[in-house]
């Protein structure tokens, strides 16, 4: 399988299978829509009918030749390897854990897929004896795995911050006693930072998640308080000083885009311009008939503005300075283990969520859907069977994922968006798939351009 695209003067060429990104010219670009493995033998006469008034015919069967020869070599048309590796996939012991801290929330964000914080299952707070009832089945279902990751969630995690820090304590008590290794995450809108909190997220937090949507205007619009207004002024400066006093450590700001703010780059750049490097902005997944919702009729201004932002970015590290956007980060030499990229986050089955009642879901976004319970803390059930089940949901079990270019970079996409559209953790949400190839592509061209530049 092979994806070539045009982006940048650039022709690009992505070998699905092995990897392999080559940079190419007009002619094998053109020529390659008329070969299909197995590449042998002489240059089709269709493809000299076709291209013979742009091309010289001898160059069309030079060019010919060369992909032959590629074809041997395996770098063009490559054998799948990784189908193997589906087909031998087991449920893993679980390694990482979402607690939802606190299902409450003191902001009222528009798009917010938890209900404005509650996930449909009122507002409550975890309590430290569910929390640790959470560490002792994360130490036990993680078997032999040493390195284990908790994020803590909401909700606004910092309106239970006491018994984050309890649960902390505890956790750092029981990695000793059960030689684990524990990474803590903490997802925050920030407004409720003091510098005491400020203190023990950037000791104790191996990454730390900064809600913010771009520009003041663009956040206040979608992120408001309780009582109505914009909430960018109650966390901006917190959430500087966080990032100023957290030295190396992990962190980066996390940003929703809307139909609102189509122009997304200007959000992008006002982060960064307010001294924020690392940044995600993703677009809004919400049911189309709201106000905001991005729609199929938005993708060619959303596929501008990624090539937008991609100039943007070029343009950065041209001078010299320093920015990453998450979604352009790509890996072409070496790239995750094959398990990772097949399926994806480990949604149900390295990775659960535990609401505050105690109540086990493969993420949490499943969080109050009762047909995706796996089970309870407090009477022991997991159910094992369903862990089984999302193990297999991998890019050779969603019919369109299988014969997609892009399924070992997304893996399967978002179990929970495929549910919430298409009611199938197997049935991938298009619009989603659309916008993740129009990212890769761009990040795509940006590596290709730094590897061109480093051999030069």
């Amino acid at each position: 399988m092979i994806h070539k695209f045009k982006q940048k003067d650039m022709f690009i060429l992505l070998d699905t299978n092995s990897g392999g990104v080559h940079i190419i010219d007009e002619l094998t670009y053109d020529l390659l829509d008329y070969v299909e493995p197995p590449v042998e033998g002489e240059c089709p006469e269709e493809a000299i009918r076709a291209l013979s008034g742009k091309y010289p015919e001898e160059e069309l069967r030079e060019c010919y030749a060369e992909m032959v020869s590629l074809y041997n070599d395996k770098i063009l048309f490559s054998e799948d390897d990784y189908e193997k590796y589906a087909l031998a996939s087991v449920a893993s012991p679980v390694k990482a854990m979402c607690l939802l801290i606190a299902l409450d929330c003191n902001l009222r964000c528009e798009y917010c897929f938890a209900g404005k914080g509650d996930y449909g299952k009122g507002r409550t707070l975890m309590t430290y004896e569910t929390g640790k009832k959470a560490i002792d089945f994360l130490i036990e279902k993680s078997a032999n795995r040493k390195n284990l990751e908790i994020d803590f969630f909401g909700g606004e995690p910092l309106m239970n911050f006491e018994v984050v820090k309890q649960i902390v304590e505890y956790a750092r008590e029981q990695e000793k006693l059960h030689n684990k290794n524990i990474r803590f995450t903490i997802t925050t809108n920030g407004t409720l930072l003091t510098d005491d909190k400020i203190e023990f997220i950037n000791d104790q937090m191996h990454n730390v998640v900064l809600s913010i949507d771009g520009r003041p205007e663009v956040n206040d619009r979608m992120r408001k308080t309780i009582n109505g207004k914009g909430s960018y002024n109650a966390f901006i400066d917190k959430f500087k000083k966080l990032v100023e006093n957290r030295g190396d450590k992990e962190w980066y700001v996390r940003g929703t885009y809307t139909k609102y703010n189509l122009d997304f780059t200007n959000d992008v750049m006002s982060l960064y311009n307010e001294g924020f490097e690392q940044i995600s902005v993703e677009p809004v997944i919400a049911n189309p008939s709201l106000p905001y919702a991005l729609t199929e009729e938005d993708l060619p201004a959303i596929f501008s503005e990624y090539e937008k932002l991609a100039d943007n970015i070029r343009e950065i590290k041209s001078s010299g300075r320093f920015i990453n956007f998450f979604h352009f980060m790509l890996d072409l030499d070496q790239g995750p283990c094959a398990i990772k990229r097949l399926r994806g986050c480990g949604c149900g089955n390295d990775y659960v969520a535990i609401s505050p009642d105690g109540d086990i879901y493969p993420c949490h976004q499943f969080v109050g859907n009762d047909d995706y319970k796996m089970g309870s803390l407090n009477d022991g059930s997991f159910d094992t069977d369903m862990k089984q089940d999302f193990a297999r949901a991998h890019v050779y079990t969603k019919p369109e994922c299988k014969k997609c270019w892009a399924k070992f970079y997304c893996s399967g996409g978002c179990n929970a968006n495929n549910y919430t559209f298409n009611k199938d953790i197997r049935a991938a949400y298009k619009l989603s798939c659309d916008i993740e190839k129009k990212r890769l592509e761009c990040a795509i061209v940006l590596k290709a351009e730094k590897m061109m530049a480093e051999a030069e």
